[in-house]
C-alpha cells in the first residue's frame, strides 16, 4: 500500500510540474488518467501492480 501511495505522489507531483510548465496540456493528462482507471479495471492491473512493486523492491535496495 505504501509503494502505491508514493507512485501516486510521485506521478502526481510530475504531472503538476509538467503542466506548469506547459510541457503537458490539460487534455493530455485527462487522457492518462482516464487510462490509469481504465487499466486499473482489468485484468492485467495484478500483473502492473506486481511489476511496480519489483521495481520498487530493485530501486529501494540500491546503495548510493
Amino acid at each position: 500500500m505504501a509503494v502505491s501511495i508514493s507512485v501516486v505522489v510521485l506521478l502526481l507531483v510530475l504531472a503538476v510540474i509538467f503542466l506548469r510548465n506547459g510541457g503537458l496540456k490539460v487534455t493530455h493528462a485527462l487522457v492518462c488518467a482516464l487510462l490509469g482507471f481504465f487499466l486499473a479495471g482489468t485484468s492485467m492491473a495484478p500483473t502492473i501492480r506486481n511489476g511496480v512493486a519489483a521495481t520498487a523492491n530493485v530501486v529501494s535496495s540500491l546503495k548510493p
